[in-house]
């Protein structure tokens, strides 16, 4: 079915259509995070498992939008904003591919959740709206629940950990740019999603290949598939994501985008046997608690006629 097709079938509000989606979406870039993380482990080159994830994520969904609507899709209303997130989710996929290499996926993942609280607690600045204590008290709740995360005796790598803060700090200021971009359709920010990662690291291939190859030669098809199954997954998730946003209003939505931290939990339990202990688990629950409770406290101040609008404190991952 075509993309634009499916956009288009969501129009009527489905709670539960909506909610399943958002969960099949959580466990599709969960999914992402742990085939990255696998084939990194067996050595291909970070560089170019972020080619193969961008590139496939390119070609999939230019393959589901109809060739009369594509070059719509390249002409955003806001080129340099389009650009801008897409420069900054190419580096965040850098950073947190960097963080999977040294820590657990449910720990690096849960860190990622404390970017929608930086953004509203830095909202007053950066998009000029009104300054909230509700806004700062989440903000330094979820900075605490990160502390318990990444206390001393936690066992987590600190170049992990800072690797992860910095994916943190680089999603926020991709809500941000999500923001910016509103304006344009959703397969628009698709396209170019993909499209700034593909065209900056095809240019990079010559520097990336040799030092890729050697390790490729050696790949069988589980290799290959799950190589190229990042782009798949990643591709499919924000997919799925934008279909269920279009069902669903998004302050219902809100919570549940917390059980990727769950999918996250159980895949890196499954492959590598990693599962937060308790402690972990009470950040984790502090992180999702503060950004749950704001998303509630923004979404009764909104006004009502905004009530389907995208929330800002949404965590959809922008991997």
């Amino acid at each position: 079915m075509r993309l634009s097709s499916l956009v288009r079938r969501a129009s009527s509000t489905s709670p539960l259509a909506g909610i399943a989606l958002v969960i099949l979406a959580s466990w599709s870039l969960s999914t992402l995070d742990t085939s990255g993380k696998w084939i990194m482990a067996a050595g291909l080159p970070l560089a170019f498992v972020c080619w193969v994830r961008f590139t496939v994520h390119l070609a999939l969904v230019a393959a589901l939008i109809p060739a009369s609507e594509l070059r719509a899709a390249l002409r955003p209303k806001r080129p340099y904003a389009q650009l801008l997130r897409g420069t900054v989710m190419v580096t965040a996929t850098f950073t947190f591919f960097t963080a999977l290499q040294h820590m657990p996926q449910a720990e690096a993942t849960s860190i990622n959740f404390l970017a929608p609280l930086i953004m509203l607690a830095c909202a007053p600045w950066i998009l000029r709206e009104p300054p909230r204590l509700s806004r700062w008290v989440a903000a330094l709740a979820g900075f605490a629940g990160i502390l318990i995360i990444i206390r001393p005796g936690s066992g987590l790598d600190p170049v992990g950990v800072s690797f992860g803060l910095m994916t943190a700090l680089l999603f926020s200021v991709q809500y941000v740019c999500t923001r910016l971009v509103a304006v344009d359709s959703p397969m628009t920010t698709l396209v170019w999603s993909g499209g700034v990662g593909t065209i900056a690291l095809t240019l990079a291939l010559p520097f990336i290949v040799p030092a890729a190859w050697p390790i490729l030669s050696t790949f069988g098809p589980l290799e290959w598939l799950v190589m190229i199954s990042t782009g798949f997954w990643g591709s499919l998730g924000h997919i799925l994501q934008i279909q269920a946003y279009r069902l669903t209003p998004a302050s219902l939505l809100a919570p549940f985008l917390y059980l990727q931290i769950v999918a996250a939990s159980i895949l890196g339990w499954l492959v590598w046997g990693d599962f937060p202990d308790a402690l972990t688990w009470l950040g984790i629950a502090v992180v999702c608690g503060s950004g749950i409770v704001i998303g509630i406290i923004e979404w009764r101040r909104a006004p009502a006629a905004d009530g389907a609008a995208a929330s800002p404190t949404i965590p959809s991952t922008p991997r």
